[in-house]
């Protein structure tokens, strides 16, 4: 699995009022409160999960999307009300506490590891998931992979402080269940052009990199992903655009920035493991060029998982032959995906 998303979880019947008290909170220790009640069901998963995939990679993405999309809307009394009655809160308490999570632009706001900076908690209650998780099934025989991954990195500072977030919170658990070593794989979402460019300072730090290509993409252009359908077929009509970027990647300047990326930082880490996470690793285009920037794997949608397949080993054997000189292959290898 390239991309296990965590929120997902969060947002079963069971659960998603634990975790609204957990964002509710107004004190640190409130909040640790709530979220150890959401600890079991999170271990649960990542348990079924671990077993499902034994012997394989399970990358998990911690927290990413702003926490306003837990909650009722600012506007909506009646919802409001009654979680304010569920969770026996103030009704004032909720309803301000909703009003102050409100963002003008969520997309470039308060989410992604910035909430494992301002609410550490949440990242450690999932740390201790995973690892638990995996170690009561390495007891049991089960051979687990974790790999624990940060999305929306932007700065090295910030890789810093929730690189040993992550390590320390799981030394705790490796400590408490008395298991001989800390077996599991770090790294982070590069989604944003200052981290494609800094990609040798974050490197030392990582396993991995995973490139986000559709954030990437929508912070490299300034285009809204669900918003660009309102100006698409003009933008191809009048030849400012050949195809949709989200769709096909853009090799000039997003795929500029990942090649950077990825010469930058096996640079400074050369045993760095790269992939690619988004709907461009089912494009057979975008899967070509990631072979020739040396992406190691792409992570897509289920159904395009054939269709990448096929298009990594089209593109491999093209490398192939090229390199030996025969370089009219081309198209006569990529014809059929046409």
């Amino acid at each position: 699995i390239g991309l296990c998303r965590t929120e997902h979880m969060f947002f079963q019947q069971d659960r998603i009022d634990h975790f609204r008290k957990a964002i509710l909170a107004q004190e640190p220790e409130e909040r640790d409160v709530a979220l150890q009640e959401l600890l079991p069901f999170q271990k649960g998963d990542f348990l079924d999960i671990f077993q499902v995939m034994e012997g394989l990679p399970v990358t998990v993405r911690l927290l990413d999307p702003p926490l306003h999309e837990f909650l009722p809307l600012p506007h909506d009394e009646e919802e409001l009300t009654a979680l304010a009655k569920r969770l026996n809160l103030p009704y004032r308490r909720v309803r301000e506490r909703v009003h102050a999570l409100e963002q003008f632009n969520p997309m470039l706001g308060h989410r992604g590891c910035r909430l494992g900076i301002t609410f550490p908690e949440i990242y450690a209650m999932q740390v201790r998931a995973i690892i638990e998780a995996a170690y009561e099934l390495m007891r049991q025989g089960v051979t687990v992979l974790p790999e624990i991954m940060l999305p929306f990195v932007s700065a090295e500072e910030e890789l810093v402080i929730l690189r040993e977030l992550v390590f320390n919170t799981a030394e705790e658990v490796r400590a408490r269940m008395n298991f001989p070593e800390t077996s599991f794989k770090f790294g982070i979402m590069i989604e944003l052009p200052r981290a494609a460019l800094i990609g040798d300072r974050l490197a030392p730090y990582c396993d991995f990199f995973s490139f986000g290509t559709n954030d990437l993409t929508q912070s490299t252009y300034g285009y809204s992903r669900d918003d660009i359908g309102t100006f698409l077929a003009a933008y191809v009509e009048k030849g400012i655009l050949k195809k949709d970027p989200f769709a096909t990647i853009d090799r000039a300047a997003v795929g500029e920035l990942m090649r950077t990326c990825v010469e930058r930082g096996r640079r400074t880490n050369s045993e760095l493991k790269i992939g690619v996470c988004g709907e461009h690793g089912g494009d057979p285009e975008s899967v070509k060029f990631f072979h020739q920037i040396g992406v190691d794997y792409v992570s897509c949608s289920p159904y395009r998982v054939p269709v990448a397949r096929f298009a990594a080993s089209q593109a491999a054997i093209l490398t192939k032959r090229e390199s030996s000189g025969n370089l009219d292959t081309r198209s006569k290898i990529l014809h059929p995906l046409a």
